[in-house]
Formats: structure tokens, sequence, C-alpha cells
């Protein structure tokens, strides 16, 4: 904001942030129970959800990176990210991966001599998560509760992160990048993420308060390592929002950031503990 000092700009954000606050937290509970409802009621419903937020990401992920033409390697995207998925729910996440990585080469090549990379680098980020989820989602055992269990850090690491940068202030964390996140936000952030850990234990019988509470400080760790990544991407092509359908929220590449990254790490988790029960191995460790 030219001939403003940096006091003057930090105000100007707050008052914008502030206007966007009401309408940001109506669509984000709306949008909160509708998930919550539809990750309930079972593995098709999930999938359903997965795949129609993951359709929009892909677009988003093009619509940043080339433009707000649907092209070519926005329909491959696409098309290949709604097949891993709907592979991934029918029990087969494995050929969901391999697919991805098939639909990245292909994005790639379309775009060989326009960016190609980043827009390959797009199916991945979008498919292999939904792949995670829905992976983890099909235990039958513990499959709700482990899904829940990643939404829950992530929503309040994001939160807590969002209102402790704003009361508290502060160093910016990267100046360069996303100009109002702070340190101290980041902190707090990242404290509320892991207790929700330790919560869980609570509720969870036979759980152990330090396995949960470490695999929460993790998985609040590298969701705010998504939310820095995204932003640097947009910042990168001088964009604010990846789209406006959501109110007050930007777009599904803006909210969903930290879920991408904390459902990969919670894959990784869990697939280190047992191949079979993902979601048994995330909460319990084995």
């Amino acid at each position: 904001m030219s001939g403003l000092t940096s006091d003057q700009e930090q105000a100007v954000r707050s008052a914008v942030t502030t206007s966007d606050l009401k309408p940001r937290i109506i669509s984000g509970v709306l949008l909160g129970l509708l998930a919550l409802g539809l990750t309930y009621a079972g593995t098709v419903t999930f999938a359903a959800l997965v795949i129609a937020i993951a359709l929009a990401m892909a677009w988003e992920w093009g619509r940043v990176v080339r433009g707000p033409e649907i092209d070519p390697a926005c329909i491959v995207h696409s098309a290949i990210v709604a097949a891993a998925a709907l592979l991934a729910a029918l029990g087969y996440a494995a050929l969901g991966l391999v697919l991805i990585v098939m639909g990245a080469i292909l994005v790639g090549l379309l775009r060989f001599s326009e960016g190609g990379r980043l827009s390959a680098l797009g199916v991945p980020y979008v498919g292999i998560p939904a792949v995670s989820l829905l992976w983890i989602r099909a235990d039958v055992s513990y499959g709700f509760l482990a899904v829940l269990f990643v939404l829950l850090v992530v929503i309040a690491t994001d939160t807590f992160a969002y209102f402790g940068g704003r009361a508290i202030g502060g160093p910016r964390l990267w100046p360069r990048v996303p100009p109002n996140k702070t340190w101290s936000g980041f902190l707090v952030g990242i404290t509320a993420g892991t207790l929700v850990g330790v919560v869980f234990a609570f509720f969870l019988e036979e759980a152990s308060y330090a396995h949960l509470a470490a695999t929460a400080f993790v998985l609040a760790l590298v969701s705010q390592a998504g939310d820095l990544a995204e932003s640097a991407l947009k910042r990168g092509f001088g964009v604010k929002d990846a789209s406006a359908l959501l109110p007050g929220h930007g777009g599904f590449l803006d909210r969903m950031d930290g879920v991408v990254f904390a459902a990969t790490a919670a894959a990784l988790i869990a697939l280190r503990g047992n191949l079979h029960e993902p979601a048994r191995a995330l909460l319990f460790g084995s």
C-alpha cells in the first residue's frame, strides 16, 4: 500500500479483516457442520464430500497458476484427482496414488512450456490428502474418530493462531509472505492443536495422552507449514484468494491448506503403525 507507513498498513489490514469476520464465522460454522454430518454418515457420503472439495481445489489451483480458463490441464487434473479419490473410497488407495503420479506427469507434459512444474505439483497437492483422508476413514473401527481428530487439530490450530496473533501481536512470522501472521499466533495455534490431542485422549478409552499429544503437535506444526506454503504460492502469483467460493474465506485452497499437509502427515504416521487399520494406528500408535 504505497504512501502508508507500516502502522497505517497494519490498521487498514485490521479493518478489512474485522469486516470479513462475520461472514467468515457464519460460512465456517455452516461448512463445518455439513462436513461433520457427511463424515459421520459414512464412507460414501464422506467420499462425495472429499471429491467435491478436491474438484473445487483442482480448479482453484489452475486459476492461481494458469488463469481462470478451464484448459486441458485443469480437466485432466480434476479427472485424475476424482478417479484417485474414488479408488481410495473403494479400498484401492495404493492404485489411487499411482494414478496421481501418472496424472502429475501428464499435466506437466500438457503445460511443459508454460509453468508445467507448478501445474503438475497441483495433482499430488490435491490428490494425496484426498486419498489419505479416505484411506483413514475407511477403517471401520476408528475411521470417523481419526478423521475428526485430524480436522479438529487443524481447526483449533488455525482458529487460535488467528485470534492469538491478533490479541498478542508481536514480530511477524514471515513478513514477505503472510504479512499478518505472527510468531505469537503461530505458538498459540500449535499449543491449541496439541491440546486437542490431550482432550481426545481423555475421552478415548485406552488412548495414550503422550501419543495423541505428540501426534497432534506434529499435525498442528505441519498444518501451519501448509498455511505458509499456500500463502507463498498466492504471493508468488499476486493473488489474494484462490477464489470467492467461500464467503469470508476465499476459496477451498485457502481453507484446506492446513488439512492438505495434516492429512498427508496423518497418513504417513498411520502407515508406520498399521497398514490395515490406519485410523487405529493414528489414534493408538499400533
